[in-house]
């Protein structure tokens, strides 16, 4: 264990935040570094649907919901839903001695453009890199790699287009709803996609009700290892190889 830094584990869904299916990924988060899940406090951070009329209210009550179910001690449901709220003293402060913080889904570009040079991101970088467990869900997993794909401009004809992500991991790009995704993309686009991304870049296609989690960080900035949880599997992309497809269990250096 020498060989590893205290870094928090992080854990990257395609799907299923809040839910009894991710009992176990979130039970492992809070445990991380010898926690104990009933003395642990949780920031939530509904960020990606802060655009939407009752988005924040819904995640953030499924939230706390699931979250006192497993027993967590305090659960902290922040209204960080933009960039000024980001920088809003009282919002930031929630996050304070957390365990774990965990981004839910919606609208991975507003992420991006909330979490960019404020304090919040901040906070939770320095957190994170101090042991803190940090979790994204769809969008929240999306906007925490190097670099993100605009979905909707792909389905609708369009060339991919990259925008520069959060870059807390910067050499992964997240297709979160992979299983559903795959059904639409073809072959084609697939490879079209590949050839485009940002050099250096992993594509790491996330299944529904399912989680890439990583487990530790080494201190030489060489490969990390990743464990699949949940109920189906993770397909990784990269440049001049053909697609893996790793199932629920497996481990991965990514």
């Amino acid at each position: 264990m020498e060989q590893f830094t205290e870094a928090g584990m992080l854990a990257l869904l395609g799907s299923g935040e809040y839910l009894d299916v991710m009992n176990e990924v979130d039970a492992y988060l809070l445990e991380a570094r010898g926690g104990a899940v009933k003395e642990s406090r949780v920031a939530l951070l509904p960020t990606a649907s802060g655009l939407e009329a009752n988005g924040p209210n819904y995640w953030n009550g499924l939230g706390s919901s699931h979250f006192r179910r497993l027993g967590v001690k305090e659960v902290r449901a922040t209204r960080i839903i933009d960039h000024q709220s980001a920088n809003d003293p009282e919002q930031v402060a929630l996050l304070e001695e957390s365990n774990l913080v965990y981004f839910s889904g919606g609208d991975p570009q507003h992420v991006i453009e909330s979490m960019r040079d404020s304090e919040a991101w901040r906070r939770i970088e320095a957190a994170y890199r101090g042991g803190m467990s940090l979790a994204g869900c769809s969008a929240g997993a999306m906007a925490v790699g190097g670099f993100t794909l605009a979905i909707r401009d792909i389905r609708a004809g369009q060339e991919p287009r990259w925008t520069r992500a959060l870059g807390l991991v910067s050499h992964i790009v997240v297709f979160p709803h992979f299983d559903r995704m795959r059904h639409w993309m073809g072959e084609e686009l697939q490879k079209r996609i590949i050839a485009s991304a940002p050099e250096g870049c992993v594509l790491v296609g996330i299944d529904e009700n399912t989680a890439l989690v990583r487990t530790y960080e080494p201190r030489d900035g060489s490969i990390a290892t990743w464990r699949v949880m949940g109920q189906q599997s993770v397909t990784l992309f990269a440049a001049n190889a053909e697609p893996s497809v790793f199932q629920a269990g497996a481990e991965i250096e990514l």
